[in-house]
């Protein structure tokens, strides 16, 4: 278990008449502030509660941490005690393991001495937790700024966590990593590219970084960027897709093909919703015969004596039966309007395939 190491908020300005946090807020309606003061004095609130809103959950979490200690120690093995504790305070099991990982983080970036007590004040609570789920060395970039006093944001994380990406990625080449270091290109189109192609083999890999050498430019990246995320996505919906599971298809030619005439976002479209149609229908039939299973169910256990209960069911028989039907549009017929029909066929009522 990691060591809790205390810090001290420097909260003393809202706290002068006692634990209550209170600010003195400008009046929005006084026109002699000027923008420029009203917005200086309502961020200066704003990061106070930012701050207290960080350490308080920080606390909370280790306080969460604690109880579940004791529990695995001396409880049922279950944790039941745990979940009661967090029953009787309304807290829900996600928000305290996510408190209990704050604090897990918070300890280890002052234990490992990445950051100093004093230096968790300059962080926006997003902005920490952002760090802590941030690379090693992007968290060491962004405690070295909290160090010299810079105020963090989650903009300032993320910002720094492209610059990391960009430079540190071995699958954009040297030529745009150069103009990238002169600030000829900024940071922030390199590291969505570098992530994008992380996803794909590495035969994919080679001719987009090649493709980006020849032109190290921004328009460049931005094009191999949507490429990119395109064939991730045909080749991750290819795999899902039991229509494309044929032994006469070639997926790689396809995607070559798609790539020569231009057409890739069409295909990675196309094989999406093909992907997205099958787990409809999977879905669908799942759920059409529990229904037909509860609508049985209920049959046998009415009778005349329910009437309405019957004629409820005999309205569901559109979509407990074989045939499901429903419209679409404007029940009375008018405007647009249409009539879906579909047909689940048992097995046995399939037609034989013919003999070749």
């Amino acid at each position: 278990m990691v060591q809790a190491l205390d810090f001290t908020a420097d909260l003393a300005s809202p706290f002068e008449n006692g634990a209550e946090l209170t600010f003195q807020l400008p009046d929005p309606e006084d026109e002699q502030i000027s923008d420029q003061e009203f917005d200086h004095q309502v961020e200066t609130a704003w990061q106070v509660c930012d701050r207290f809103d960080l350490q308080t959950d920080i606390w909370r979490g280790r306080i969460l941490r604690a109880v579940r200690d004791r529990e695995k120690r001396g409880g049922d093995g279950r944790g039941t005690g745990f979940l009661n504790w967090l029953k009787d305070r309304e807290i829900s099991k996600s928000q305290a393991y996510s408190l209990i990982e704050l604090a897990n983080s918070a300890d280890t970036l002052l234990q490992d001495g990445m950051l100093e007590p004093e230096d968790v004040n300059h962080f926006s609570k997003r902005a920490f937790v952002e760090t802590a789920q941030s690379a090693p060395e992007v968290q060491q970039m962004v405690s070295d700024a909290a160090r010299r006093g810079d105020r963090i944001t989650r903009r300032e994380v993320r910002q720094m966590s492209d610059e990391w990406t960009a430079m540190s990625s071995d699958l954009l080449p040297i030529e745009i990593k150069e103009k990238a270091a002169n600030s000829t290109i900024p940071t922030r189109y390199l590291a969505p590219c570098a992530r994008e192609m992380a996803k794909l083999p590495e035969i994919h890999q080679t001719p987009l970084r090649a493709e980006i050498a020849e032109n190290p430019d921004v328009d460049t990246l931005k094009q191999v960027t949507a490429e990119a995320r395109y064939l991730a996505k045909y080749l991750n919906s290819a795999i899902q897709v039991q229509a494309l599971n044929n032994e006469s298809l070639d997926i790689e030619s396809a995607l070559e093909e798609a790539l020569r005439i231009g057409c890739l976002s069409s295909t990675a479209d196309l094989v999406n919703q093909a992907a997205q149609l099958e787990q409809t229908i999977a879905k669908l039939y799942t759920t059409w015969k529990r229904l037909t299973n509860l609508a049985e169910r209920v049959y046998l256990d009415s009778g005349a004596s329910t009437p309405h209960l019957r004629t409820m069911l005999s309205c569901l028989n559109s979509l407990s039966g074989e045939t499901l039907e429903m419209h679409l549009g404007d029940p009375a017929g008018g405007g647009f309007s249409r009539t879906i029909r579909l047909k689940i066929l048992n097995d046995a009522e399939l037609p034989l395939e013919e003999e070749s």
